[in-house]
């Protein structure tokens, strides 16, 4: 009976405060609980779990942010209750960490595929409330490093510290190749350099002897027309005395030649027979006479 009343009580007043615009609860019979539908953080601590190979680990703190749509408000709260992230975020944490502990080696869980534990919890979380209540909106998750056994943590550093070396040393050795390449590079650089200068300086020579060599050809050109210029000249000089010594060689011509060089002699001879040899000018004549006859038979 007494139920009765209050559900009828607070019937009336929800009604009247809707009218009103505030609302009003009775003490001991209203309750009231604030349900948040903005982001909100949930801290999920101490996950313990177990590795494929049978190693437990543990888990500090896994925050996952997630909001509550204020349209799915009352379903929500009608299936799942006020502590609805308890089922929702909480436990189902929980259970799928141990799943993906389960399912994985301590190597993929604590070095391997840490990075993507994020994502698969986000994931997971979402596809069940989407499916069981709509209402959850999972924002993200963020999971921190779990805590191995100590010796198990002192081998991963040592793998670590090992990948860091050998990290380094390719990195090293990559500097060394690139520094190598540049100095590859500049000494083609300066070979190809080198030999453009070279085949400019042969290019150039070659030009220089090849003008050399076309001047000296003009310049024996130009000497053999000469001498042949002189050559010509001296033939025709020649060929023109001869032709005019035999346009000389007449008798009378001959004669005055003969008395010209008699005159000429500076010695005197004196005899009987002297002057008759010398004098006798049909001697003269007759000598004169067959030299001409013998010069008009070579020229025919």
């Amino acid at each position: 009976m007494f139920k009765w009343f209050s559900f009828l009580f607070e019937c009336l007043f929800a009604n009247f405060s809707f009218w009103l615009g505030y609302h009003l609860k009775l003490p001991l019979i209203t309750q009231f609980e604030p349900i948040q539908v903005t982001l909100q953080t949930d801290q999920v601590k101490g996950i313990p779990c177990g590795t494929k190979g049978g190693v437990m680990i543990s888990f500090d703190k896994i925050e996952v942010v997630n909001r509550l749509n204020k349209d799915f408000v009352y379903d929500t709260l009608l299936n799942y209750g006020v502590h609805y992230d308890k089922t929702w975020i909480y436990d189902k944490i929980h259970h799928e960490i141990n799943q993906f502990c389960s399912a994985h080696s301590l190597q993929q869980v604590y070095i391997d595929m840490f990075d993507q534990i994020d994502e698969t919890m986000k994931d997971a979380i979402q596809r069940d409330c989407t499916r069981y209540a709509p209402g959850i909106e999972i924002i993200s998750v963020r999971v921190t490093k779990p805590n191995i056994p100590v010796n198990i943590r002192r081998n991963f550093e040592l793998m670590e510290e090992e990948r860091t070396k050998a990290l380094i040393a390719i990195e090293r050795q990559k500097v060394a190749e690139k520094e190598a390449e540049t100095q590859k590079k500049i000494a083609l650089s300066e070979a190809e350099k080198n030999a453009l200068v070279s085949k400019i300086l042969m290019q150039q020579m070659l030009t220089e002897k090849d003008s050399s060599k076309r001047q000296q050809q003009i310049d024996n050109e130009m000497y053999l027309a000469q001498q042949r210029a002189l050559a010509d000249a001296n033939y025709y000089r020649i060929t023109k005395e001869a032709e005019a010594n035999k346009l000389k060689l007449t008798p009378e011509y001959l004669e005055l030649r003969f008395i010209e060089s008699i005159a000429n002699n500076t010695k005197i001879f004196f005899g009987e027979k002297i002057p008759n040899m010398i004098m006798d000018q049909r001697l003269i004549r007759n000598y004169l006479d067959s030299a001409a006859s013998k010069d008009r038979l070579e020229v025919e």
